[in-house]
């Protein structure tokens, strides 16, 4: 709840947020309706200000300026994952070209608060919402009740809920691992299995992973699979400990995400065991640090940049009255990036 602007009951008003925020009512009223001349320092210290406290411009005299914030959201689950740090990052710029702002916001994944930005986040300040959500199923979403206009990433929804961009995850999934079945491997493993409601993208990618060794007609071992509780780097630094600790250690390891690999790089190295002579290992996103690390990670490439691009764009449409009609649905691409970490010398 924001704090109250002064005496019980009394709603805030301009002077109360540039009180607040130590900025004029003329600068206040210019972020609030979206006008793109304030410096961008300026217009976050506005916007926390009005977040505090719970500003919400009068609906009539919005009307009057157009009815348009020139805002949008994009709400991520973490941004201590690079592929969301990288994603907010395109979205702004495909947003900038469209001449929008964007605020962004950190769910953590957490169920309380991804209902709170399906409900309506921030609706006094934004026009559009764009939201990957891990804790959230299609029933909830379905029972929103807020209209401002959205579009969803991810693998938390189904088709209706609202216009939608994502990635093919198991077809995805299928091509890394059977790219080490292809260089000769046959005890592959997996590290990134989730139970949770926030895994369904990791149930995806491991659906893939199992089609293909079925399809190279390898046995699908339990054992092989190893469970973690987040992506992060240190989950795959304990996965793999564990399956180095098997009985029969794997020969290749695909895993849910670049974290989770490079986290499983980093036990191989201390463990002393040759990469990729001993284990191939594969990601999936294809973040920055993949690229350099030691030994560069083959890894996943989703499309990014068009992932963002497709998302504003769907919401611009939205947003221009353009797109009146059901929910869109886009699949973007992706593509294998073979580098050292399974190839050796010769991805050089």
């Amino acid at each position: 709840m924001g704090r109250e602007a002064g005496e019980a009951g009394r709603r805030a008003g301009l002077k109360d947020v540039a009180r607040l925020a130590g900025v004029s009512v003329k600068t206040v009223s210019n972020v609030v309706n979206g006008y793109v001349h304030v410096a961008p320092a300026t217009r976050a210290r506005v916007q926390r200000a009005v977040a505090e406290l719970n500003y919400r411009p009068n609906p009539s005299a919005r009307s009057l300026c157009g009815g348009r914030s020139g805002i949008i959201a994009l709400a991520v689950p973490d941004l201590r994952i690079p592929y969301f740090a990288e994603l907010a990052g395109l979205v702004v710029a495909a947003a900038e070209e469209r001449s929008l702002t964007v605020l962004i916001d950190q769910t953590g994944g957490e169920r309380e608060r991804e209902l709170r930005v399906a409900s309506g986040l921030r609706t006094h300040l934004i026009d559009g919402l764009i939201f990957s959500p891990l804790a959230l199923g299609p029933e909830d979403l379905a029972a929103r009740s807020d209209d401002t206009p959205m579009v969803l990433l991810g693998e938390r929804v189904r088709p209706g809920s609202a216009d939608h961009v994502a990635v093919d995850n198991v077809a995805a999934a299928r091509e890394a691992t059977a790219h080490r079945i292809g260089l000769g491997r046959h005890r592959v493993a997996a590290i990134g299995a989730r139970h949770d409601a926030a895994g369904e993208t990791a149930r995806l990618r491991l659906l893939g992973h199992r089609q293909a060794l079925t399809e190279a007609g390898l046995p699908v071992h339990a054992d092989l699979v190893a469970p973690v509780d987040e992506y992060l780097r240190a989950d795959g630094a304990r996965a793999m400990a564990r399956l180095l600790d098997s009985p029969e250690p794997p020969d290749a390891v695909f895993c849910g995400n670049d974290l989770l690999a490079l986290g499983a790089l980093r036990t191989l190295y201390e463990r002393g065991v040759e990469v990729p002579g001993r284990v191939a290992v594969a990601g999936f996103d294809d973040i920055d640090d993949g690229r350099y690390g030691t030994p560069s990670l083959t890894t996943v490439a989703p499309d990014k940049r068009r992932i963002a691009g497709e998302a504003v764009g769907l919401l611009a449409t939205r947003l221009d009255g353009a797109a009146t009609g059901p929910a869109r649905e886009i699949q973007v691409g992706h593509r294998l990036v073979p580098r050292e970490s399974t190839l050796g010398r010769a991805a050089r």
